[in-house]
């Protein structure tokens, strides 16, 4: 290893291609709160690749979060909501974009792999919120689960972190609003069914792509097209308002997919819909290039420059209500054809109102005039 002070990592420290099987991220950038950054040689990389061309297995690695408090207060003004429950920490499900990224390095850790192999896990998670639920000052407002990473990212099928919690909103009858890109989801629907029986769940389906091969490289270990598809079916056919999240719109990779994308989610069920833009906040441009250089070696400089046209020339701008969507022509055209489809496909309308009148503490005390 050598110690390199103050510099971004390079592409040429990126894992070979295939080195790292079933994963999204093909380097550990430098953690950008530290001033000595470690990066791997290209000797070591090279006969790492000899030794095992099919590619290494990087195994995930669960650790628990000794986090005293659950329901956090979110002040973004262009989110839509106030609260969130991120029962994990880190996301197995590797998506290259990914915006929550840069939150492991507040844990001393990198963007890159790390975020994707090295899960904070919150075992005391339902126990919290029941402690928080309780409080008096708390009123029953709808809780975003999750803000940052997916509920139903593979090592919940094991730990039922979000399980749990679901529990304790079922008991409380708490409103909850959940997006995924899982149909792990389903496995809650006896849950999910008890909140909607107060009008108090959404769900949103986050659907990228209907490319398998492109959904692989993508977002190596969370659901495919047609499970997700299967997901917004089956919470639709029991009731459950769906959103579908055609997020992120990636210019050059999946922007044509937007009409197809949304034909797709109406089919399935889905009543209503909205898109993001690719965000490339922090080391995600080092990843995500390295990414597009590497799967996608004829394309990348074009996908960069379609992304820098929607960002002043940038690769992000960090602008309330611009980050979100992008401005210039391409951004336009893009927002547009969404528009467009949405309607077409009886995908533009309001998502219901939750019911918050429905929540109580248990003994039937309810807080709601």
């Amino acid at each position: 290893m050598d110690a390199m002070e103050g510099k971004s990592p390079e592409y040429k420290d990126a894992l070979p291609q295939g080195a790292v099987r079933g994963r999204g991220a093909g380097l550990n950038p430098g953690n950008r709160f530290e001033t000595v950054r470690l990066h791997v040689l290209g000797e070591h990389l090279d006969e790492q690749a000899a030794q095992a061309p099919c590619g290494v297995q990087v195994r995930t690695t669960q650790l628990d979060d000794s986090t005293r408090s659950i329901i956090n207060h979110v002040d973004s003004p262009d989110l839509g909501f106030n609260w969130t429950i991120n029962p994990y920490r880190g996301c197995e499900h590797g998506c290259i974009y990914c915006y929550a990224r840069p939150g492991h390095e507040y844990l001393g850790m990198s963007s890159g792999l790390d975020f994707e192999t090295r899960i904070i896990a919150k075992p005391e998670a339902p126990v919290l919120l029941r402690r928080e639920l309780m409080n008096a000052k708390w009123k029953g407002e709808t809780i975003m689960m999750s803000g940052v990473t997916d509920p139903y990212q593979p090592v919940e099928r094991e730990l039922e972190v979000t399980r749990g919690c679901l529990k304790v909103m079922v008991e409380f009858r708490q409103a909850v609003a959940i997006i995924t890109k899982s149909k792990l989801i389903l496995r809650d629907m006896d849950l999910l069914m008890e909140l909607h029986e107060h009008r108090a769940v959404h769900a949103a389906v986050s659907l990228t792509t209907l490319d398998n091969e492109l959904a692989a490289k993508m977002e190596p270990r969370a659901s495919s097209p047609a499970g997700r598809l299967l997901a917004i079916r089956e919470l639709s056919k029991a009731g459950i308002p769906v959103r579908v999240m055609t997020a992120p719109i990636i210019p050059g990779l999946n922007d044509r997919e937007l009409p197809a994308l949304l034909k797709a989610a109406a089919e399935a069920g889905a009543s209503s819909a909205g898109f993001v833009m690719l965000r490339l906040p922090y080391q995600i441009k080092d990843l995500f290039l390295e990414w597009l250089g590497r799967h996608f070696p004829a394309r990348a400089a074009h996908v960069e420059s379609l992304v820098r046209q929607m960002r002043g020339g940038e690769l992000y701008n960090t602008e309330w209500f611009k980050r979100h969507k992008g401005e210039g022509p391409l951004a336009e055209q893009i927002a547009q054809t969404f528009k467009v489809f949405a309607r077409r496909y009886g995908l533009d309308g309001k998502v219901p109102e939750m019911n918050h009148r429905a929540f109580r503490r248990p003994g039937g005390l309810f807080e709601q005039s």
